[in-house]
């Protein structure tokens, strides 16, 4: 089969949606070229730390999969019932946890590829198991899920990758990749290849700058921010650049669940000394921690629990910080932090009258969020990503962009739209599909 060029090197590469287009590896940028022939047994996977969607190119056009049931898109997120019984993923993982079955519910993994914690192994479900088991047992249904609905048998995959998993580190970086890498090999894949994210959301998006001229693809997820300097010309993209941070949804949750519930848990508060007068601050790691989606699972030891009674005994205040001894005894870590999402949600939606429900915890129990308490609390994240989307334009060698295209679900926060006018004034602001821009892109980039 022949394969369109993809070029790579100092000027940026060209990707055309069509038949035959060869994916490149997208790291390191500079200077580095690999051309492949796709095929169809080749299916697009956006595994993302959020959602994850497969998408497959028929007669020209990106067709998504209903991979989740009545929906394009599905919830990251997997549940091991206790005492055995087949892995839940997506929605029916969410509606296990919300229905009260006692098992191990996980979401957001994909921020732990290149970590040790992705290759520990921990007990779950009565199985030993590593977050990498996980991974691919998630990723072996898509495939499988894929195969049922096109009848056809996938033995190559696309995988979206973001620019950096990991931010100025190129060995954790490189090790992300090859753990994910890993996980689609166990999946049951003979080949994978990865295209950066914000490259197959140009690819899918450019019609989006329909007045021509230059485009930035925003691309917010649950993990990292992404972005693209792109042209399309003729019916080809070239990208001009790509960079990316570490930074994404889930940093937005934890830092609106800090600074709005962990309060209402006894973070910020006091405890008095075992031995002498005085009083110490009460010890955050634990609410870091219950704040992180991907670490709340491994909250719930006796361990932990041994060390919060023992904070409580000496808390100034008894009675709140032991609702967080409640929640870890219940395991409402998750419906906690779910609770933070919708709050998030809806406040930077507008409503001044916004509470984050904790109900579960304590009868009554919530906590109050405006538009401008989420702003304050967000604040941290503006520099970092106008200097990520600044340091994009700079490689790109560009002053100029006539197009924002936002895409990622996380993409929706005003924060983000309003950095963006600030890093490119004048330019249009467009919104694609949010959720599978970056599946599309993978489809259209396997060829035909």
């Amino acid at each position: 089969m022949a394969a369109i060029r993809s070029v790579v090197g100092p000027q940026g590469s060209i990707l055309r949606p069509g038949p035959g287009l060869g994916t490149r590896c997208a790291f390191p940028i500079p200077s580095f070229e690999m051309v492949l022939p796709m095929s169809t047994d080749t299916l697009a996977i956006d595994f993302g730390t959020s959602n994850s969607a497969a998408a497959v190119l028929d007669n020209g056009r990106p067709r998504r999969l209903r991979v989740e049931t009545g929906a394009e898109t599905l919830p990251t997120a997997v549940f091991f019932p206790e005492g055995g019984g087949p892995m839940l993923i997506g929605s029916a993982a969410a509606r296990a946890l919300v229905a009260g079955e006692e098992g191990r519910y996980m979401r957001a993994l994909k921020s732990v590829l290149g970590t040790s914690l992705f290759h520990e192994e921990r007990l779950i479900s009565g199985k030993r198991r590593t977050l990498a088991d996980v991974v691919s047992a998630f990723l072996a249904q898509v495939k499988q899920r894929s195969e049922q609905e096109t009848g056809r048998q996938f033995t190559r995959a696309l995988s979206g990758r973001p620019v950096h998993f990991h931010t100025a580190d190129p060995d954790r970086d490189a090790r992300a990749e090859a753990d994910l890498r890993a996980c689609y090999d166990a999946a049951g894949f003979d080949t994978v290849e990865f295209m950066f994210e914000p490259e197959a959301a140009a690819l899918a998006s450019h019609g989006a700058n329909a007045a021509g001229g230059t485009g930035l693809i925003v691309d917010i997820g649950g993990g990292t921010s992404d972005f693209s300097v792109f042209t399309a010309e003729d019916g080809a993209v070239r990208i001009l650049a790509s960079h990316g941070i570490r930074l994404g949804g889930t940093d937005f949750d934890h830092a609106v669940s800090m600074a709005h519930a962990m309060p209402h848990l006894g973070h910020g508060g006091a405890l008095r000394r075992e031995m002498g007068p005085g009083l110490l601050p009460t010890p955050a790691a634990i609410y870091v921690d219950l704040a992180t989606w991907a670490k709340i699972p491994f909250l719930y030891t006796p361990e932990t629990r041994r060390e919060v009674a023992r904070m409580v005994k000496l808390a100034e205040k008894p009675g709140v910080l032991g609702r967080l001894s409640t929640v870890l005894e219940e395991e409402l870590g998750h419906d906690l932090a779910f609770a933070v999402e919708r709050g998030k949600i809806a406040a930077n939606q507008g409503a001044d009258d916004v509470r984050i429900a904790m109900g579960l915890i304590e009868k009554g129990l919530s906590a109050g969020i405006t538009p401008r308490t989420l702003d304050d609390c967000l604040a941290d994240f503006a520099a970092p990503l106008r200097d990520a989307a600044t340091e994009t334009l700079d490689r790109a060698g560009v002053d100029r962009i006539d197009t924002i295209v936002l895409v990622g679900g996380s993409s929706l926060m005003s924060l983000i739209e309003r950095e963006m006018r600030e890093v490119c004034p004048g330019a249009a602001v467009a919104r694609t599909e949010a959720f599978t821009a970056v599946a599309d892109g993978l489809a259209l980039a396997t060829g035909a």
